[in-house]
């Protein structure tokens, strides 16, 4: 059994070489399963493989972006993962919400260590007039000093409040789909998987930039990884972050365990060999997951983009240790 495994793991890498690598089209659905049973032996030739495919097919450069929470905790959806869902009593994370001054020193902060894209995020099933006027203040602030590309992640949208987040000047709006169609129900009941995927379908309606990705460790299954993977695929998004469970205090999901590197190392490869030419941004977890060398290992695996500095209510490395990261791997920053 594990030869099989390994002979058919073996033979998605050489139709990935044959097809993904030479002319960037996909992976089909089982070579995909296949690659996430690569034995531990020839996990380096599939990171290599990867990193070809991104290389050929998404360039060489990597686009490193800051983010910020305007408002933290309290929200009334129940997604099992999340530490700022306000239905979860045990949770530490309580709701605080920023002014503008403090949006303009992040996103400067987030420029000077190399960003082209600024995020301002915030809990909330969706935003309501208050919110979106504080957001058009602070987008306003930030681009009377900062040059940056602006992009924001304010839950469900309809739309009214995607035209007006267009008008603004948000170039890409963020909504994960966080999971495959089929795990969905497992992770959140407060709300449907096509709502989510109706909002995306509103941002590139309105011209903005889709961004989607969601969170590898929740319970699902490889095959339900691979479906995530070839659903998010189908949106065409210009961008996919790459989260890895890091298991919150008081969360349904506070003692699942984290994915291991190996685990996190094919997810990436799959990923990548299922979007040959999307930006994969590195995302939350990737520390845990991955250990000290793993924002190395993921950007010469697949993955071509990150975040730089601390996640939304987790730790993330400093921002500096990523600049000299890609300066020793010879990774060329973009640029505005």
């Amino acid at each position: 059994m594990t030869q099989d495994i390994s002979t058919r793991a073996l033979d998605a890498m050489a139709r990935a070489r044959e097809t993904t690598l030479v002319t960037g089209e996909p992976l089909g659905t089982e070579d995909l399963i296949a690659i996430l049973h690569t034995p531990d032996e020839h996990l380096a030739e599939l990171s290599q493989l990867a990193h070809e495919v991104r290389l050929k097919h998404a360039g060489d450069l990597v686009e490193v972006e800051g983010i910020i929470s305007l408002k933290t905790g309290g929200c009334g959806e129940d997604c099992s993962f999340c530490s700022q869902s306000g239905l979860f009593k045990e949770s530490p994370v309580r709701s605080v919400t920023l002014d503008p001054a403090e949006l303009v020193e992040a996103a400067k902060h987030s420029a000077k260590n190399g960003a082209t894209e600024f995020c301002i995020v915030a809990a909330v099933r969706g935003p309501d007039d208050r919110l979106l006027d504080q957001v058009a203040v602070a987008i306003e602030a930030i681009r009377r000093e900062v040059d940056i590309n602006i992009s924001a992640s304010l839950g469900l949208l309809d739309a009214s409040q995607a035209q007006r987040l267009r008008d603004m000047g948000v170039r890409r709006y963020n909504h994960n789909l966080e999971t495959a169609r089929s795990h969905f129900p497992q992770i959140v009941s407060t709300h449907a998987w096509d709502e989510r995927l109706r909002t995306l379908e509103l941002v590139r309606e309105q011209g903005m930039e889709v961004c989607s990705g969601g969170i590898i460790g929740m319970g699902e299954s490889l095959e339900q990884r691979v479906e995530f993977a070839q659903q998010l695929a189908a949106l065409e998004p210009a961008e996919v972050p790459i989260n890895f469970l890091d298991p919150r205090p008081g969360t349904p999901l506070a003692n699942y365990p984290v994915p291991t590197r190996g685990e996190a190392l094919r997810a990436i490869a799959m990923f990548r060999l299922a979007m040959p030419t999307t930006i994969l941004r590195f995302a939350g977890g990737r520390e845990l997951s991955l250990g000290d060398d793993g924002t190395e290992a993921g950007l010469l695996g697949g993955m071509n983009a990150i975040i730089a500095g601390n996640y939304l209510t987790t730790l993330g490395r400093p921002a500096e240790r990523d600049l000299d990261m890609l300066d020793k791997l010879q990774l060329p920053l973009k640029v505005l």
